[in-house]
This record gives C-alpha cells, sequence and structure tokens, in this order.
C-alpha cells in the first residue's frame, strides 16, 4: 500500500473513532468505550501525519533552462510527468478533504464532554429565587395576608417555595398607607447590605431606616433603598410587590438588580 492510500486509511479510521467517541458519549456506553474510541482517533491521526511528513520534500530541486525546441522524447516524457503530477495533485485534494474530516470530527470530539461540566449557571449569578406571582412567606413557611402586620412593623421573608434560600431574603416593612398606598403600605428589600452581604436587620421606625449592624450601613426605605449612611455604595434593591385578591401579599417579579455587594456588571 502507498504511503497516500496509507494516510486515507488512517484519516478514515480517525474519524470513525471520533465517531464512535460521540456515539459512547452521547449513549452513556461507559467510559471504556469512549477511551478506547478516542484512543484510536488520536493515535490514527498521530500515524497520518507521520506518513504524511515523509512525503514532504527534503531537498532543492532545480530545472536547467533548455534550448528551444526540446528534443521530441523529452516533451513526451515532459506531458507524462505533468499527467503523473496531475494525479498527484487530485490524489492531495482527496486528503486535504479527508484530513478536514477527520480533524473537525475530532475537535468535536473534544469538545462534546464540555456538556458534563454541569449546567450552564444562566440567571443564577443575576437574579433570586423570586418570580411573579410568587406569595411571600415568613421564616417558618406561613403566608401573609394583607392584615397581618403592624404599621412599622417588619418581617424577614422568602418566595413561599424557596423559605430559608439566603440570596432570596428580603425585609417586608409596612408603613403608613399614605406613603405608599398602591401596596396598602407594604414595602419589601433585600436583606443583603450592598456593602458586605450582612443581614440589614434593624428598622428605625421614626426616621424609617434600615440599619445594617455590621458596618453602620443605613438606607430609606421611602426613597427606594437609597444609602445615608455608611460605607455602602449603592440603595438596596426593592422587591416589585402587590395585594393579590386572594388578600396575600405576592411579588410581581424579581429584584431588578442583583443583590448583596459589588457586583461585577454594575457599572
Amino acid at each position: 500500500m502507498n504511503a497516500q492510500n496509507q494516510i486515507l486509511v488512517a484519516l478514515a479510521v480517525a474519524s470513525a473513532g471520533s465517531l464512535g467517541f460521540i456515539a459512547a458519549y452521547a449513549l452513556r456506553a461507559g467510559s471504556h468505550y469512549e477511551g478506547l474510541a478516542f484512543a484510536v482517533s488520536a493515535a490514527a491521526l498521530s500515524y497520518a501525519a507521520a506518513v504524511w511528513a515523509r512525503l514532504l520534500p527534503v531537498e532543492r530541486v532545480t530545472d536547467p533552462i533548455e534550448s528551444y525546441p526540446s528534443p521530441r522524447e523529452e516533451r513526451q516524457q515532459s506531458s507524462l510527468e505533468l499527467e503523473t503530477d496531475l494525479a498527484a495533485v487530485t490524489r492531495y485534494k482527496v486528503l486535504r478533504r479527508w484530513l478536514s474530516v477527520a480533524i473537525s470530527l475530532f475537535a468535536v470530539s473534544v469538545v462534546v464532554p464540555l456538556r458534563s461540566l454541569g449546567p450552564a449557571p444562566g440567571r443564577a449569578l443575576f437574579g433570586t429565587k423570586w418570580r411573579r406571582g410568587d406569595r411571600i412567606a415568613r421564616e417558618d413557611g406561613s403566608l401573609i395576608r394583607v392584615n397581618d402586620m403592624n404599621v412599622d412593623s417588619t418581617l424577614t421573608v422568602f418566595p413561599e417555595h424557596a423559605v430559608g434560600d439566603a440570596q432570596s431574603q428580603a425585609v417586608l416593612i409596612r408603613l403608613p398607607v399614605e406613603l405608599t398606598p398602591q401596596t396598602g403600605g407594604y414595602i419589601a428589600y433585600s436583606r443583603l447590605c450592598t456593602h458586605a452581604g450582612c443581614p440589614v436587620a434593624l428598622y428605625r421606625a421614626s426616621v424609617k431606616q434600615l440599619f445594617c449592624p455590621c458596618h453602620q450601613s443605613a438606607f430609606d426605605v421611602t426613597n427606594d433603598g437609597a444609602v445615608v449612611a455608611g460605607p455602602a455604595d449603592h440603595a438596596l434593591p426593592r422587591l416589585p410587590i402587590a395585594i393579590g385578591e386572594d388578600g396575600f401579599v405576592h411579588a410581581t417579579g424579581d429584584f431588578p438588580e442583583p443583590v448583596g455587594p459589588g457586583f461585577w456588571e454594575r457599572g
């Protein structure tokens, strides 16, 4: 078998090995089948490359300029050499096509296992578990009705389906109804301080401010959680809420921006 045919066979085996790896991975046939197919593909590509390297010219060839016209025998020999060269060029085109196929399939077989790294994070880095229509629940899982809280009182709350989720925790406040008439006086903010992530656990009813005990940041609940004191450099994210027809307090969506301390997507 000549060198070109050896390369073609090797590239065909490499392509088959890559396809075998992809099939074994997709069908979860087992790591031993995947490893065998990948090894066959890599070995066949290596063999093809080694044989191809031997076909490359290793010396400089020069043709002297001869007088015209050349003897008839030389012209016939030149024509025969040209036909041979054209056939070789055609074979190299076929080899290059097979090489492209084999390398492409091998690259796919390398990329496919990246799926095993796990699902994409999606909005997990940017949002919480609050969703439109979620009813607001206490730490014990009980739901909050519109008349459950007194004016100037607060509660730590969660989405009803994610009670205890640290990123989703919020502080629900009931203000005098004239301050937030659309929600019957209720207002909610993320409980994670935007400075260092400590719980904003204290509420000063006299000045309508939430207070973080860790580094003394204070936030104005009547002004969209704006910072009024301390090292925090941006407002507490406000949770959009509404009073449902069922009498329970509902979220109408997630926080409009990431919660907690400085985030790399913020300008």
